[in-house]
C-alpha cells in the first residue's frame, strides 16, 4: 500500500528573538526574551506596552511590513529548493493594516498605499515571488491561523493535489491589534508571564514563519505527522472554561497521527499568559494526560504572541526541538500557578525529543493542534486520499434583490440583483437575542446559515463551518479605527475589535448552531469562496455529519471603494453571498458541488489549457454541463474576457454562457451567490428564459460549471443527481 509522509524540508522564521533557525535556537537555548517597549508607531500613553517587536529597520519596500516579514521567512524556507511550491497556504490576520491605518489617520486614500490591504495579498505576493502556479489559500482563524495553514498543507499532500506546499503564518504589529487587545484588558503591562501565578495577560507581537512541507525527505529536519481542529462554540473571545475544544483538537491530532499519548515527549503550549486561556488549556492538558505528563512549556514569554504567525513559529520551535534535542523554557514564568496542576519547564532542557504536540487556540474558540516528529521516527499516519463531491442538503443566497426566492424571481424576469438589501430585511430570520451588537457582515452570514439549514429540512445542527470572505467585517474595522483616531487613540472599542477579526462571522454561526468541529475562514479577495470550498473538500473526510459552506461580503460606503478596485469601477454598491448545508458525497442529496480547478493565472500562460485538460477535454465538458456561469471581477475585465474566449475556443462549448457579475454585482463573494443560483436552476431543470435567449430549454446535461477568471482561474461544478 502506498503511504504518504509530510516532511519539513525547509524552514524560515523572523521574530523578536532574531532571524533564522540558528538565531532562534540560540535565543531559546540562552533564555532570551524579545519583549520591549513599542517603537514602531507612536502611542498615546506615556509608557508604551511591551511587545514582541522585531528590532531594527526593514529594507525599504513597496509592500507593507507584513508582506516583508513573510518574504524574509519565505526566502529562508525556499533557500534549498530549486522548484517552486505547488501551493501556498498562509495564516494572516492583519495584512496591510499598518499601512492602511496610516492612510486613514491622515485621511489619504492613495490607491498604491491600499492595494495591499487585503489579508489575501500576502499569500498572493509570496506565490508570485516563488512562481507558484497552483492554489493560493489564506487562512484567518485568529491566533490559530498558522497552525491551520499547516493542517491544510498536510491535506493537500494527502489528497495528491500538491507535492510541495509552502505554509506558514505572518502578522505585523499594528494599532488595531495593539489597542484592540488592550481594550479587552488582556495585556500584561510587565510582559507576558505564561502559567505564572501572577500572570496578568499576553504581549502582542509580530513575526513570520514558513515551512516547505514536501512528500520527499530531501533535507528534512522534521515531519508533520498529524493535526487536529475543533471549535469551542462557547464565546466570541473567552475559551471554554474546562478546555473542551482544546482537548478535542489535541485528541483529533493524536488520532490523525495514529500515535499514543505516551509517544509525546514535549507539549508546546498555547500559553498566552492570560488567566482564562492558561487555565482552560491546563484543564485540557490534565484531562489528556491524567497520569504522567510529558515535558511542557510556553514560548510566548520569549516571542510574545504573534497572532496568525504564532502557530507557524511554534511549529518551527517544535522542529527545532526534535532536530536539536531542546525543550525550551517557559520564559517569564517564575512561580508556576499551583491551580493549573502543571509543571512547566523553567529552564531550557537538553533532552531527546522524538514527538511534539503543539497547540494554537484563537478567538471564537478556533483550536488547532499539530504533531511534529523527527523524520521517519514513526510509522506514516496516512495513505493518499482523493477529495469527493459534496452533497448539497440545503442552500440559500442573499443579493440586492432579497433572499433566494426573490433573487431567482428577479433573474427569471430578466432583472438585475445588484444593490444592497436593507439591514432589517437581512435580519428577519435571525433570533432577536442573536442579533444584538451584530453589524452587517455577521448578520448576512448568520441569516444565510439559518436559511440554508432550514432549506435542508434537517433538525440536527451541522458540525463544522467553512467560510470565505474577501474583506471581512469592514463596518467593525472602520468603526474601531475611526473611534480610535477621533479619541486621539485613547478610547478603542472592544466590541468593534472583537467583531473586526475575519473569523468573527463564522464564529457567530458556530455559536448559534453549536458547531464544535473545524471552523475555518479563508480570505483571498474574489476567490475566497473557492478557497473555502477547497478547504471543505480536503477536510470533509474528518466530518461525520453535515457542515456549512458560506461565502459572504458586505459593502461599506468608505472602505469598499478604497480597497476593492472592482467596486470602485462599478456604479452600484452591492453585497451578499450564499450558504450551503453539505455532507460528503451523500447519495441522497439531489445536488453535488465540487471545486475542480484552482490555478494562479499570473506567470502561467498555459492556465486555460490546463483548465480544459482538468475538466476532461471538450467532449466531457460539453457532455457534463448545460450552462456556464462566468465570474470576471470588474478590475480584471479585459484579462478575463480573453481567458473566456480562449476557453470557449478550446472547449467548443455551445450551451448558454452567463456573465453572473453583471446580474449579481461586484463583491468578492459573488461566486457563492452564483453557485446558489446554479443550484436553483438545476432543481427547476432549466435556465430562466432571459438567460437562455427566451428558449426555455431543459438544462441538459444537468450540470452547471461556475468559472472564475482573472488573477486566478477556478472552476466549480454543481451537478444534479
Amino acid at each position: 500500500m502506498t503511504v504518504l509522509r509530510a516532511y519539513i524540508s525547509g524552514m524560515g522564521i523572523i521574530s523578536a528573538l532574531g532571524t533564522g533557525i540558528s538565531e532562534t535556537a540560540d535565543a531559546l537555548q540562552k533564555e532570551r526574551r524579545g519583549l520591549r517597549s513599542l517603537t514602531l508607531f507612536p502611542v498615546a500613553s506615556a509608557r508604551p506596552l511591551p511587545v514582541g517587536e522585531i528590532p531594527g529597520s526593514l529594507e525599504p519596500a513597496e509592500v507593507p511590513r507584513t508582506h516583508q516579514l513573510a518574504q524574509i521567512a519565505g526566502d529562508q524556507a525556499m533557500a534549498g529548493s530549486r522548484q517552486p511550491p505547488d501551493a501556498v497556504v498562509m495564516g494572516v490576520t492583519t495584512g496591510g493594516m499598518l499601512t492602511t491605518e496610516t492612510s486613514l489617520k491622515l485621511k489619504s486614500q492613495t490607491p498604491e498605499l491600499l492595494s495591499y490591504h487585503g489579508i489575501g495579498t500576502v499569500a498572493e505576493y509570496i506565490a508570485g515571488r516563488y512562481r507558484c502556479k497552483g492554489p493560493v489559500v489564506t487562512v484567518s482563524t485568529a491566533c490559530s491561523s498558522g497552525t491551520v495553514a499547516v493542517k491544510i498543507a498536510l491535506e493537500l499532500l494527502r489528497a495528491g493535489l500538491a507535492r510541495r506546499v509552502l505554509a506558514g503564518g505572518v502578522d505585523s504589529l499594528c494599532r488595531l491589534t495593539y489597542y484592540g487587545f488592550n481594550s479587552l484588558q488582556l495585556i500584561d503591562p510587565d510582559g507576558a508571564r505564561p502559567l505564572d501565578q501572577s500572570r496578568r495577560g499576553m504581549s502582542v507581537a509580530e513575526g513570520a514563519a514558513m515551512l516547505l512541507v514536501a512528500d520527499r525527505p530531501g533535507g528534512a529536519t522534521a515531519e508533520i505527522l498529524g493535526a487536529g481542529l475543533s471549535c469551542d462554540a462557547y464565546h466570541p473571545t473567552a475559551p471554554h472554561p474546562r478546555g473542551k475544544g482544546a482537548l478535542a483538537a489535541m485528541q483529533a491530532a493524536i488520532e490523525d497521527a495514529k500515535i499514543s499519548i505516551t509517544d509525546i515527549d514535549y507539549v508546546n503550549l498555547h500559553g498566552t499568559g492570560t488567566r482564562d486561556n492558561d487555565l482552560s488549556e491546563a484543564e485540557a492538558i490534565n484531562a489528556l494526560f491524567p497520569h504522567q505528563k510529558p515535558r511542557l512549556s510556553s514560548v510566548k514569554g520569549a516571542f510574545g504572541h504573534a497572532l496568525a504567525a504564532a502557530g507557524a513559529m511554534e511549529a518551527v520551535v517544535a522542529a527545532i526541538s526534535v532536530s536539536r534535542h531542546l525543550v525550551p523554557a517557559t520564559a517569564g514564568c517564575r512561580s508556576p500557578d499551583p491551580d493549573l496542576n502543571l509543571k512547566p519547564e523553567l529552564k531550557p532542557r537538553d533532552q531527546t525529543v522524538d514527538c511534539v504536540l503543539s497547540n494554537s487556540f484563537g478567538f471564537g474558540g478556533n483550536n488547532a493542534a499539530l504533531i511534529v516528529t523527527g523524520p521517519d521516527r514513526f510509522k506514516p499516519s496516512s495513505s493518499p486520499t482523493r477529495t469527493r463531491p459534496l452533497g448539497i442538503l440545503g442552500y440559500a443566497c442573499i443579493t440586492g434583490a432579497g433572499d433566494t426566492e426573490s433573487t431567482l424571481h428577479h433573474v427569471s424576469e430578466g432583472k438585475a440583483c445588484r444593490g444592497l438589501l436593507p439591514l432589517e430585511k437581512i435580519s428577519e430570520n435571525i433570533p432577536p437575542r442573536a442579533v444584538r451588537r451584530l453589524k452587517r457582515l455577521p448578520r448576512l452570514t448568520l441569516s444565510l446559515a439559518l436559511a440554508a439549514h432550514q432549506n435542508s429540512g434537517r433538525t440536527e445542527s451541522p458540525n463544522a463551518v467553512f467560510m470565505g470572505t474577501g474583506w471581512g467585517a469592514q463596518s467593525e474595522t472602520y468603526d474601531f479605527l475611526t473611534g480610535l483616531f477621533e479619541s486621539e487613540e485613547r478610547f478603542p472599542s472592544p466590541t468593534d475589535f472583537v467583531g473586526s477579526v475575519h473569523n468573527a462571522p463564522a464564529g457567530q454561526v458556530a455559536l448559534q448552531f453549536r458547531c464544535t468541529g473545524a471552523n475555518i475562514t479563508t480570505s483571498g479577495g474574489d476567490y475566497s469562496f473557492e478557497q473555502a470550498l477547497m478547504t471543505a473538500q480536503l477536510l470533509a473526510k474528518d466530518i461525520d455529519d453535515s457542515f456549512f459552506l458560506i461565502g459572504a461580503d458586505e459593502s461599506h460606503a468608505v472602505l469598499s471603494n478604497m480597497f476593492d478596485p472592482s467596486v470602485s469601477a462599478s456604479t452600484t454598491l452591492s453585497d451578499g453571498g450564499a450558504a450551503f448545508c453539505l455532507k460528503q458525497a451523500d447519495p441522497g442529496a439531489p445536488l453535488t458541488i465540487r471545486l475542480n480547478f484552482f490555478e494562479n493565472a499570473q506567470q502561467n500562460t498555459d492556465v486555460i489549457a490546463s483548465l480544459t485538460r482538468r475538466l476532461g477535454g471538450p467532449e466531457k465538458i460539453n457532455s457534463a454541463y448545460g450552462a456556464l456561469l462566468i465570474g470576471i471581477p470588474g478590475c480584471r475585465r479585459t484579462e478575463g474576457e480573453k481567458q473566456l474566449a480562449a476557453f470557449l475556443s478550446r472547449s467548443g462549448f455551445e450551451n448558454p454562457v452567463i456573465d453572473y457579475r453583471k446580474i449579481i454585482g461586484e463583491f468578492a463573494s459573488a461566486s457563492a451567490a452564483a453557485a446558489a443560483m446554479a443550484a436553483g436552476f438545476l432543481l427547476k431543470g432549466k435556465l430562466p428564459l432571459p438567460l437562455d435567449n427566451d428558449r426555455g430549454r431543459q438544462l441538459n446535461p444537468p450540470g452547471v460549471l461556475v468559472v472564475g477568471l482573472g488573477k486566478y482561474v477556478t472552476a466549480m461544478e454543481i451537478l444534479a443527481n
